[in-house]
Parts: C-alpha cells; sequence; structure tokens
C-alpha cells in the first residue's frame, strides 16, 4: 500500500512563493488508479514526489508502512517504486536489451528481453539490439520504457502523463500495453493522465485541481461528473489529433 499524508510542496514564483501542493492524504492499494485534473494542478509534481524526484516540503510518505519520505530516487527504486516520464530519455550507446537488464537489476538473456518486448506489442527481433535514441519514436520509446518496468516488477509503477507526444495509433496500442500490464503485474500502477480512455480502464480516479483533491472513487462513481465538467480540462486525444 501506499500512504501519502498531508503531502504539500511549495516553490518560489515571479510572485513569491507559491503552493503546489496543499496536504494531499491518500491511500492507495495495489491495482490501477489514474490521478487527474486540469494542466498546473499539481499532477506531475505529485508524481515526483511519490518517485522521489522532488521532496514534499511537509508531509509523510509510506510503502508498505515503511516511512520512505527522506529515500533518495535511488534508494526508492531499491524499495519498488518506479517512474515513467513524460518524455523517455534517449541513451545513446545503450541498447533496448542492456535497458531492459539495467532495469530488472540482473542480466537478462535475449529470449527474456524479448518475451518483454513482445508483451508491449513489439516485435522482439526488430528492436532488441537497437540503441535508444532519435531512430526510435515516441510510441516504440513509451512501449520500451513500459517494458523495462515490466521487467522490474515494482510494487508502484508511475507513468507521468504516458500519452504526452505520441500518435494515435500508438497511442491505441499504449492503452491495450496498459490493459495488460494491469491484469499480469502485481503492486500498485499510477498514471497521472486527463485521456478519457486511460480513465475508463482506472479502479480508482483521484481528481486533483488547485493543489487539492477534489474527489476520489471507482470511475463509475467519478467520470460521470468529471467528463462533463469543462472546467477540470478533460479532452479526448483522437480530437486533438484528427482535428
Amino acid at each position: 500500500m501506499l500512504r501519502l499524508e498531508n503531502i504539500c510542496f511549495s516553490a518560489e514564483g515571479e510572485n513569491g512563493v507559491k503552493d503546489i501542493l496543499k496536504n494531499i492524504s491518500l491511500e492507495l492499494d495495489n491495482g490501477f488508479a489514474v490521478i487527474t485534473g486540469p494542466n498546473g494542478s499539481g499532477k506531475s509534481t505529485l508524481a515526483k514526489i511519490i518517485a522521489g524526484i522532488i521532496k514534499p516540503t511537509s508531509g509523510k510518505i509510506y510503502l508498505d508502512g515503511e516511512d520512505i519520505t527522506d529515500l533518495s530516487v535511488t534508494e526508492r527504486a531499491q524499495k519498488g517504486v518506479s517512474f515513467a516520464f513524460q518524455q523517455p530519455v534517449r541513451f545513446k550507446g545503450i541498447t533496448v536489451h542492456d535497458l531492459i537488464s539495467l532495469a530488472s537489476g540482473k542480466e537478462i538473456t535475449v529470449a527474456q528481453a524479448c518475451d518483454y518486448l513482445s508483451q508491449v506489442g513489439l516485435c522482439a527481433r526488430d528492436y532488441v539490439n537497437r540503441e535508444i535514441n532519435a531512430s526510435l519514436s515516441g510510441g516504440e520509446l513509451k512501449r520500451i520504457e513500459i517494458a523495462t518496468v515490466l521487467a522490474r516488477s515494482t510494487k508502484v509503477s508511475v507513468f507521468d502523463e504516458p500519452e504526452a507526444g505520441i500518435d494515435l495509433w500508438s497511442f491505441n496500442n499504449l492503452i491495450k500495453v496498459f490493459e495488460k500490464m494491469h491484469q499480469t503485474l502485481g503492486g500498485l500502477i499510477l498514471i497521472i493522465s486527463h485521456q478519457e480512455r486511460i480513465l475508463n480502464i482506472a479502479d480508482k480516479v483521484i481528481v486533483v485541481s488547485e493543489g487539492s483533491v477534489k474527489n476520489i472513487g471507482k470511475k463509475d462513481e467519478i467520470l460521470p461528473d468529471l467528463l462533463g465538467t469543462a472546467s477540470l480540462g478533460c479532452k479526448v486525444l483522437t480530437d486533438s489529433l484528427e482535428g
């Protein structure tokens, strides 16, 4: 279980100190949860705090009852927390096989790496020996990054707006990957997103606005009001890609 107690985060802005997060308290069990809300609501900041990339101004974070608030991003990774960026990092000179091996924490065979790639819908023989560089598309990088998360089998897997910067075909495949990941991977899968199709495969939806949790519950309880409220900034990916 991931538990957040009164998480606050403040940062210097043009007009002085700004409160980005205000007393966020959450309990998230194993399953599929989505944090959503308008741009600038603090979603990505919250994801980075969970991963240990930034530290909260105040509050506590617990993983299975253990206080991890002061642990670094590396220490949290060792405890079982994964984080996938909006824009995956490209590593010149490192192959896909190398990256999956590094993520798993042990040397894995080419066959094992191919199995992880197959799980995310990539033809393994076309990718396993390729470098993580500019020749890969955004959608390919997203799926390779998810393959590394599968290889780690972490307790908490956090994805910050995984739909950002990918085309409609890649997005449709990304949804299938998340659905399969949801079915097969234990632990908590936590996605930061405001895309309706990702919200529709969630067990739990958390609505964040102006740095606070405004609503939380099962998708059937949250989505009717959420999708009908323009102020929350929800949008459908197909509109932006096909329009």
